[in-house]
């Protein structure tokens, strides 16, 4: 049976920072545009914070929601006063970030050596096949795996065990591929292999004891580990 490739979205193949342009011309209105790059920081902290939260209460919505609500909340504790015009405009540059530059090539690149390549996130599958497809990636995936299917986010297990018994796989021919160590360590948990792709050479890891298998700087590099 061929391996499967389970790539996280936001993050490890989309950039979640190539919203600070937009924050810059937002924020500059008001002579703020130096808060840009904190601004998205904390914008992105706070969308996981809220999908901890709520996976943790059993009271699910979608991930976009938390991310509005992440938006609304860093508004308020940066003392930005954007206008709803402005935050519904954030939220649909959200759908259009960027993929990373070698997303494309090192995705061709694993694919024809023989692995499936999934899309696994967060997000809505119609939220996540728009992003993927804009960003000019969609074709490189057998398929986009939402835990909306579930109702649960990353790293409750059964997100896992979702993704294994949609492909049809078992633990071991699975890695978890991921920017974000939480992620990484859930999959670890559930039995996966996990790469983590550490793209600032500044990021710890978590000092859980459960390391990933893998430690690459992106995607190119992990396609020559794996392909």
């Amino acid at each position: 049976m061929a391996t499967v490739l389970a790539f996280d979205v936001y993050g490890t193949l989309i950039d979640t920072h190539g919203v600070v342009a937009e924050l810059e011309e937002r924020l500059g209105r008001s002579g703020r545009a130096e808060l840009a790059a904190e601004f998205s920081r904390r914008w992105r902290d706070k969308q996981l914070e809220y999908s901890f939260r709520r996976g943790l209460m059993g009271a699910y919505v979608t991930f976009g929601q938390c991310t509005r609500e992440a938006l609304d909340f860093t508004d308020r504790a940066l003392q930005t006063q954007l206008s709803d015009v402005d935050k519904d405009h954030l939220m649909s540059v959200y759908g259009r970030l960027p993929a990373f530059a070698e997303a494309a090539g090192a995705l061709k690149r694993l694919a024809a050596s023989g692995m499936r390549c999934v899309a696994f996130s967060n997000g809505t599958l119609e939220a996540v096949s728009g992003l993927l497809e804009q960003a000019g990636i969609g074709e490189c995936f057998e398929a986009v795996i939402s835990v909306d299917e579930v109702k649960r986010f990353k790293p409750d297990p059964a997100v896992y065990a979702h993704l294994r018994n949609r492909l049809d796989v078992a633990p071991g021919d699975t890695w978890l591929i991921s920017s974000n160590p939480f992620d990484v360590i859930g999959a670890r948990h559930a039995g996966l292999h996990a790469a983590w792709v550490r793209r600032s050479l500044d990021a710890p890891f978590d000092p859980w004891g459960i390391e990933p298998d893998l430690t690459v700087t992106d995607l190119d590099a992990l396609s020559d580990r794996l392909g």
